[in-house]
């Protein structure tokens, strides 16, 4: 695993990074069960019928997702403004992950671009990324599509958009993701995909998926890339 992934980083020129997994977990300190059923609470204080298997979502992102596939654009608008503001404050409990920090600073000691692909908000990201001194490391910023969910992963426009930004190939980028969207849009984009198994019970899931390299801590990108630099 780990000469499949020092194979993989020799070939590339940019990290892509989904931010909730490989960067920290935003929702450590404000859980997303939470955020999830305050949406909700948005939902039914505008008079709509939620019905009890959204009513039981877990997943904030999922509540955005099932609102936008309703039609209802002004519905979908009231339900995004929420879900900012609440990612705006769970960035200030988010939990960094265990070498998290390390793989963005080795990945540009060693000459690459780092980008941040996100199905959170750009500003509570880029709020993240300043508070913890890292936001000169990473750019571009690409966070969710305001009010239009059905462009979050695994539609690959968001991992298109970055690699637009940094001028790379997709082949010459990888991202680096802890979840089937993440998999599945990086290779409808063209990009290659590290996951990151952040449960056991993910690890064979992802290799199933088609992931190119399965890692379970982000340590592991970290001592490869500084391979890379020293190399």
């Amino acid at each position: 695993m780990t000469a499949d992934l020092g194979r993989l980083l020799a070939e590339v020129d940019a990290v892509l990074l989904d931010f909730d997994g490989p960067v920290c977990s935003i929702f450590a300190g404000y859980p997303a069960p939470q955020v999830a059923a305050e949406l909700v609470d948005v939902l039914r204080r505008r008079g709509i019928d939620v019905p009890p298997n959204l009513a039981s979502e877990p997943d904030p992102l999922e509540v955005l997702r099932r609102t936008g596939a309703s039609g209802d654009q002004g519905v979908t608008r009231v339900v995004e403004d929420a879900l900012c503001a609440a990612e705006r404050r769970a960035v200030e409990t988010a939990q960094p992950t265990p070498y998290g920090r390390e793989v963005i600073v080795a990945a540009r000691q060693a000459g690459m671009s780092v980008a941040v692909v996100s199905n959170n908000a750009a500003d509570a990201v880029t709020a993240y990324l300043a508070a913890h001194r890292l936001a000169e490391y990473v750019s571009p910023v690409v966070g969710r599509a305001y009010a239009e969910p059905a462009r979050m992963k695994p539609n690959p426009d968001p991992i298109l958009q970055a690699v637009h930004v940094l001028g790379e190939p997709p082949s010459r980028c990888v991202l680096v993701g802890d979840s089937l969207s993440d998999i599945e849009g990086g290779r409808a984009a063209g990009v290659p995909v590290v996951a990151y198994a952040n449960r056991p019970s993910k690890t064979e899931a992802f290799r199933i998926a088609g992931a190119d390299v399965v890692i379970t801590s982000m340590g592991t990108i970290a001592s490869a890339l500084v391979d890379r630099d020293v190399r």
